[in-house]
């Protein structure tokens, strides 16, 4: 005779469940996440970066006003599919975009210190970051990458 415990389904442990929601492409409330939670700590980071600089640019506090719509289009789209499907690409998208402008400023501020890329060891220290603003970019991307996704949960 079969123990109880033998005729009742086995429950699955966690590591399986997120492996299947990641072959099967039910990412969208991961992702969702993912984005809300990596916009905080980056822009406070942006900010502390731009604030050394005195906030030279008036273009310097585009990507701290673009924070709080892509963080609460984040915490949206854990709780709603239209909200990830609608609200958290488009703010995304800005987002990216900012960060592709940043990009472009960035190296525009390397090129304008004394001696430009001629000197570069010393422009790329004391310039501008080149590759903070990809990480506007890369967030943003996630975000819009949550909207192709399916539901954990769903079939």
């Amino acid at each position: 005779m079969k123990s109880l415990t033998a005729l009742l389904p086995r429950r699955r442990s966690l590591r399986d469940r997120i492996l299947d929601n990641v072959r099967e492409g039910r990412l969208q409330r991961t992702l969702s996440a993912t984005t809300a939670a990596s916009v905080v700590p980056l822009t406070f980071e942006v900010y502390l970066e731009h604030y050394k600089g005195s906030f030279g640019s008036r273009w310097e506090w585009l990507p701290i006003a673009c924070a709080p719509p892509v963080t609460a289009a984040g915490i949206a789209g854990v709780f709603s599919a239209r909200a990830a499907r609608t609200w958290l690409p488009a703010t995304s998208a800005v987002y990216a975009l900012n960060g592709a402008i940043g990009a472009f400023l960035h190296l525009r501020g390397v090129a304008r210190k004394p001696g430009g890329f001629k000197e570069p060891i010393y422009n790329l220290v004391m310039g501008p970051p080149l590759l903070a603003p990809g990480s506007l970019v890369l967030v943003g991307s996630i975000g819009m990458l949550a909207a192709l996704m399916r539901r954990e949960g769903e079939r």
